[in-house]
């Protein structure tokens, strides 16, 4: 298949974990290649804000839907908002994570993290991908980590939530093969957001941090190329995440628990 050299130039893209981030990064990146959007995170007021900032930079129509996607209900509201709208990209990026041991966590944060992390995700791709395939047209794009590439001690469940993205991504990416459909899953390293604040922090996993416009960009660039399965983003976030291939797992936890402990 040839590659299209607009591949957003009006297309209508979803982005989720809109209001901040790497979430608004790829807003903007998607409404500066000409895509329509529609922006969807917890806090309206932000939302709003990107969405009238973005429409009039840059010329593109930029609706908003407020919603929690770790309630059923919230995915639920999305869903229904967007029926008999066609969908052409869907941009996964909303997440959540705790910094601290497993066991001292509060049940509702595993939960939301679960929730979050991968039942939206699966939910909106399930609603969005069939008519994608149909069309043979459009894209779905994950937003992973590096934390996907081993085991994250004091981040257990965040990790394990992301290596579930990347191989589901990844799966889709060879099962949509040949449709004209682009599969991607992003894989950041640590980013400069308010992902450490919510998290617990922001003491630990402080060096070599990119900025959300970084991320963004190299996103971006390999979903427009049709790159897939998986871009990492920046050479040394690469390295931390082709190291499992090199060393025993034992040793990979150890480092990992070091890397996250905020010492």
């Amino acid at each position: 298949m040839a590659r299209n050299p607009a591949p957003f130039r009006g297309r209508l893209a979803v982005v989720t974990g809109a209001s901040g981030g790497i979430g608004e990064s790829l807003a903007e990146g998607l409404a500066a290649e000409g895509a329509d959007l529609v922006l969807v995170a917890r806090s309206a007021d932000k939302l709003e804000a990107i969405a009238a900032r973005l429409g009039t930079r840059y010329g593109v129509t930029v609706t908003t839907h407020t919603a929690d996607l770790a309630t059923e209900s919230g995915v639920d509201g999305v869903v229904s908002a967007l029926d008999g709208v066609r969908v052409d990209v869907l941009v996964a990026n909303a997440g959540f994570a705790w910094h601290g041991e497993f066991a001292d966590q509060p049940e509702e944060n595993i939960v939301r993290q679960i929730a979050l992390n991968q039942t939206a995700l699966v939910r909106l791709t399930r609603t969005f991908l069939p008519d994608m395939l149909a069309r043979g047209v459009g894209g779905v794009m994950t937003v992973a980590s590096t934390a996907a590439f081993q085991p994250t001690p004091s981040m257990a469940v965040y990790g394990a939530t992301k290596a579930f993205v990347l191989s589901f991504t990844e799966a889709l990416w060879q099962e949509t093969r040949g449709s004209g459909v682009r599969v991607l899953a992003l894989c950041p390293g640590p980013t400069e957001t308010g992902f450490f604040d919510a998290a617990g922090g922001d003491s630990f996993l402080q060096d070599g941090r990119q900025t959300p416009d970084e991320v963004a960009r190299v996103g971006l660039t390999a979903f427009a190329r049709n790159g897939g399965p998986t871009v990492v983003s920046g050479a040394r976030n690469s390295l931390v995440a082709s190291a499992h291939r090199f060393f025993p797992r034992g040793l990979m936890v150890r480092v990992s628990a070091k890397a996250v402990a905020g010492d």
